[in-house]
């Protein structure tokens, strides 16, 4: 019945993090030991004083219809905190709340592109970032960064890139699949060129933004001569463990805060009323209270280096950020063994499931199909078993 549908579900592929988090589930209900490593979640729950702000909303009946940008005390705990860790001056107005970061995305994309535009993507890239962008009528230009660049983008690259149908820049810092964080100097060099270009327009994905190994986070809308053409997208659900509260929120320029607010009107109103007093408890708490979640993850990253640094043949950056590794790949293809071939980062993750019984997602997902994503928000057991598989299973390879 595939001809009944529209060409523009036909022309969307489906998320290939999530249909690698099916099928590990699919076979461990089927009995089969499978260790997923593919979905980017917190294996934390929510902390307690999260959950009793929740509760305490239930009971304080914040059960009616909320503002579709949300509630002003939830967009003023929002602009507090913008100015708080992010030294950002986002007046309440200028903030939108939704249904988690992905839809402050998708509003952001289906309220400034028009059919043609073209929205420049450092790779790696976040998988939805181009769907999301096919389903605005925009066209994706990737701009490559590799293992050896730490998976960022120079100025100059930004700038070839551009043409006179550049409409947007898209990227993360902390960057999932890579982990890679952009410094403050090499943000600047990105900036340097945009600001010379002010009809086109920068979402800077900051969802990992409180998983951060290094020198302190810093935003590009910093930058006080690029600010009006940027959209800062954050949230809660990668920074305080509230993946299933389904809160995201962007700062915006005013015109463009008011487009999103339109959008996101027609579209789903507004996010859950309990979940936006749960998201204004974490937003006004200090950032420290997750930083046994941070250092736990840290501790974690370090485990995972040194254990595929024992495989001859695994490059991987060192990560200053968010839960994955990112590692390089390249060296297994055209190896086999009983029988099965190796020609891509597709192929590896399939064997590795099917030999390893280990979930990982491919590069090609996230535009570089010479890596494959491993995430770490696992248990030690889990991690320790799962790289001793791995190691076994590559070494197979001939």
């Amino acid at each position: 019945m595939d001809q009944y549908l529209s060409e523009r579900i036909k022309s969307l592929s489906e998320s290939q993090t999530l249909a690698m988090a099916a099928k590990s589930r699919e076979l461990k209900a089927q009995g089969i030991d499978v260790i997923s490593l593919s979905i980017g979640e917190p294996d934390f729950n929510t902390p307690e004083f999260i959950k009793e702000a929740a509760k305490q909303a239930i009971d304080d009946n914040f059960s009616h219809y909320p503002p579709v940008p949300g509630y002003s005390e939830v967009l003023e705990a929002i602009s507090k905190k913008f100015k708080r860790d992010n030294n950002l001056d986002y007046a309440p107005n200028q903030i939108v709340v939704s249904n988690g970061a992905k839809q402050s995305l998708a509003n952001v994309l289906l309220s400034l592109l028009d059919p043609g535009d073209e929205v420049l993507v450092p790779t790696p890239f976040w998988v939805s970032y181009v769907e999301l962008i096919k389903l605005a009528g925009g066209i994706p230009v990737f701009i490559k960064a590799d293992v050896e660049s730490d998976f960022k983008i120079t100025g100059e690259q930004l700038k070839s890139a551009i043409t006179d149908k550049t409409k947007l820049v898209m990227f993360s810092s902390p960057c999932n699949p890579s982990g890679s964080v952009y410094s403050k100097n090499e943000l600047g060099d990105l900036k340097n060129v945009l600001v010379n270009y002010p009809n086109i327009f920068v979402i800077a994905d900051e969802i990992y933004e409180l998983i951060n190994f290094g020198e302190k986070h810093f935003s590009i809308a910093c930058f006080k001569d690029l600010y009006n053409q940027v959209i800062t997208v954050n949230g809660v659900s990668k920074g305080f463990a509230m993946t299933g509260w389904r809160i995201g929120y962007i700062g915006a320029p005013l015109w463009l805060a008011k487009a999103v607010i339109k959008m996101q009107g027609q579209i789903t109103s507004a996010a859950s009323s309990i979940a936006q007093k749960a998201a204004q408890a974490a937003v006004e708490a200090d950032p420290e209270v997750m930083s046994e979640m941070r250092d736990e993850f840290l501790k974690r990253r370090d485990m995972m280096l040194e254990k595929l640094n024992e495989i001859e043949g695994i490059r991987c950056s060192i990560p200053k950020g968010a839960f994955y590794l990112f590692p390089d790949v390249q060296h297994f293809y055209g190896k086999s063994f009983n029988g099965t071939r190796i020609e891509n980062a597709d192929d590896l993750c399939m064997y590795l499931l099917e030999e390893a019984r280990i979930a990982l997602v491919t590069g090609s997902a996230f535009g570089n199909p010479e890596c494959i994503r491993l995430s770490y928000a696992a248990s030690n057991e889990d991690l320790i078993e799962a790289a001793n598989r791995l190691k076994k299973a590559l070494e197979q390879l001939q």
